[in-house]
């Protein structure tokens, strides 16, 4: 088996997308929610998408996955999950760089389609914590955490919506940048 060596420029472009995932973790807009805590419509899951799509399955989904779990630890309400959120957050990237490295398809909907399969999986992930959380840490009867989700489904959805506008549109006008720059990420 060959080993893989990664590029400085990779190690940079990784860095640099999980500081931008802190930072879109970051613009936020928190809702409380009567049972199961707090919910948040905010911009990081854009960079999430990024990651993967730019980076690939490996470094993406560990750029996405640290820049969420490094915000999460800045915030004394997320603190105790931030390796649940780089989990989680590093299967969002790490899904939709899959999707688009194996995915033969025009740039575009290639990307569109690596988003959004990236941010499937992240609600799935994300709905089912909560659940698990409200039930077995909070104490509340299952059909009441059931139904407790239905006060997430907003916020996950806009937060998904607007990766799944936003990040094939960048991701296209940044793979341009670069090439017009003569820079590649191998």
């Amino acid at each position: 088996m060959k080993k893989q060596k990664i590029s400085t420029k990779r190690i940079a472009m990784a860095g640099l997308l999980a500081a931008l995932t802190f930072i879109g973790s970051g613009m936020r807009i928190k809702i409380p929610v009567t049972i199961g805590g707090t919910s948040a419509f905010h911009l990081g899951n854009i960079f999430c998408a990024l990651s993967g799509i730019l980076l690939g399955p490996g470094l993406g989904g560990a750029a996405a996955g640290l820049g969420s779990a490094l915000f999460d630890m800045t915030d004394p309400a997320y603190i105790s999950e931030c390796w649940l959120t780089f989990l989680m957050k590093g299967a969002y990237g790490m899904t939709a760089g899959l999707v688009c490295r194996n995915l033969k398809l025009g740039e575009y909907l290639r990307d569109l389609t690596a988003t959004t399969a990236g941010a499937v999986t992240y609600a799935v992930l994300y709905l089912a914590k909560s659940f698990l959380k409200t039930v077995f840490v909070s104490g509340v009867a299952p059909d009441a955490a059931f139904l407790a989700l239905g006060l997430k489904v907003p916020a996950t959805v806009f937060n998904m919506a607007v990766a799944i506008f936003i990040a094939p549109v960048l991701s296209g006008a940044i793979r341009k940048a670069l090439e017009l720059n003569h820079i590649t990420l191998n």
